[in-house]
């Protein structure tokens, strides 16, 4: 209900980026350019500056920028008081979820709350956890979930769960029948890393230095962006990998893969993470308060 103008004014501004703004916005790029070329034109002046490839706001679409977002704060407040009254809960909320989270626990968390509320349309970004956590400083989702502590302070940040990372080898390899492993052993095997910004690298990499290990001595062969990937890279026998345990349930079944546990158990938390002062739709409120069922549940 909000003039569509703004919205993509607003995104836009945010953005300092035609092109991110069309993709966060599920537009094409003319399309936007059209919708801000329409504002320009009502005010008569320019909202930005584009210069090469990079544009900035002018001083009056700085001016604009500050009031828009005031105007979509209030319309949301608005919406979401009637939305009480009414007892209704609708919506569309926009996740984002590191890749381990968006395979193999949000379907079904998201499936069980689309149970109790039918008419809020979920949308789901994947990333790696960097990518995320930037998505929700610059507003571009309403809530993240991440597998990796989060430095902002300016973010809030409440615990799902934990999670537990694990050793895992083809069932063929030396390691596969040891009763647990210091972790500086797999030195010696060829490593198949997660890619850079990735939240199971950076708890990886922590956990090796603090158990003394240096992770630029691994003997990295592979890196890949995708559990699944890394799972079929392990059954191959192209190396060994650490991996969350939640994501190989069906491996171990299959025994295409076996655990070789450490002595000192590598545990990560699953977190939601939002903006503190952003208001909040009853939508979100209600998805948030679900959630914390579902980890009290699941843990």
């Amino acid at each position: 209900m909000a003039d569509r103008r703004l919205q993509v004014f607003h995104t836009v501004a945010r953005m300092l980026s035609f092109t991110k703004a069309s993709e966060a916005l599920h537009m094409t790029q003319p399309a936007v350019t059209f919708q801000v070329r329409q504002l320009e034109e009502q005010f008569n002046t320019r909202l930005f500056d584009r210069t090469h490839n990079r544009i900035t706001l002018t001083e009056v679409g700085q001016r604009t920028f500050e009031y828009v977002e005031r105007i979509l704060d209030l319309y949301k407040e608005m919406d979401n008081s009637v939305k009480e009254m009414t007892g209704e809960v609708s919506g569309v909320l926009i996740l984002g979820a590191s890749t381990t989270i968006a395979e193999y626990m949000v379907p079904n968390m998201l499936g069980k709350f689309h149970e109790k509320h039918p008419s809020v349309i979920v949308r789901l970004k994947v990333g790696n956890t960097d990518s995320v956590v930037s998505m929700v400083e610059n507003n571009i989702i309403d809530l993240g979930i991440v597998e990796a502590p989060v430095a902002n302070k300016k973010l809030q940040l409440n615990l799902c769960r934990e999670d537990e990372l694990v050793l895992i080898v083809p069932p063929s390899h030396p390691l596969a029948n040891e009763k647990s492993i210091k972790v500086d052993k797999i030195k010696q095997y060829p490593y198949i890393w997660r890619e850079e910004g990735s939240g199971t690298r950076e708890v990886i990499h922590d956990y090796l230095t603090e158990a003394g290990v240096n992770p630029g001595d691994l003997n990295v062969v592979m890196e890949l962006g995708s559990p699944e990937a890394i799972k079929g890279a392990v059954e191959a026998g192209i190396g060994i990998t650490i991996i969350s345990k939640a994501s190989i349930q069906k491996e171990l079944k299959l025994n295409t893969v076996k655990i070789v546990p450490f002595e000192k158990r590598m545990v990560r938390p699953f977190s939601f993470v939002h903006q503190k002062q952003k208001f909040r739709l009853r939508a979100m409120e209600e998805l948030l308060e679900f959630s914390k069922e579902y980890c009290a549940a699941e843990s």
